[in-house]
């Protein structure tokens, strides 16, 4: 099978690199790096306090907003919102830099996206009684 450049029109054997301005394009959807960024922050809070809802993610993903540094192919930036509930008490400020962290590196790996941004919102806070705890009112 031979393909025919658009620029020269002349026939190129099957094994010829096409030129980076006739290549196809992948579009990652924004629903699929919003369900990467839930798991990467399930991944940064496990385990998940007892009654608590898993991380909801919303995502709006900006198609090539920037150029690559190394060869300056485009790619994209996504801004994220991360919805979770956590544990109480806990160090709030530490759970949510590791839930950012998670989620720049996940979703970097996973769709060679940048993050540009992580929003994290806490929901709710679960209380966790320490072991040994009575529950309820104490007098």
């Amino acid at each position: 099978m031979t393909a025919v450049s658009a620029e020269t029109g002349a026939a190129r054997g099957p094994l010829d690199l096409v030129p980076p301005g006739e290549r196809g394009a992948t579009r990652i959807a924004d629903r699929v790096v919003a369900k990467i960024a839930a798991q990467a922050a399930r991944e940064a809070l496990a385990p998940l306090p007892a009654g608590a809802a898993p991380p909801h993610a919303t995502v709006v993903v900006h198609p090539h907003s920037r150029l690559r540094s190394s060869g300056g192919t485009p790619i994209d930036t996504a801004r994220v919102r991360v919805v979770l509930e956590l544990g109480y008490p806990c160090d709030i400020g530490a759970r949510c830099a590791a839930v950012r962290r998670q989620v720049v590196e996940r979703v970097g790996a996973l769709v060679s996206m940048e993050v540009s941004e992580v929003a994290v919102q806490v929901e709710r806070l679960h209380r966790t009684p320490a072991p040994g705890a009575p529950h309820g009112r104490t007098p």
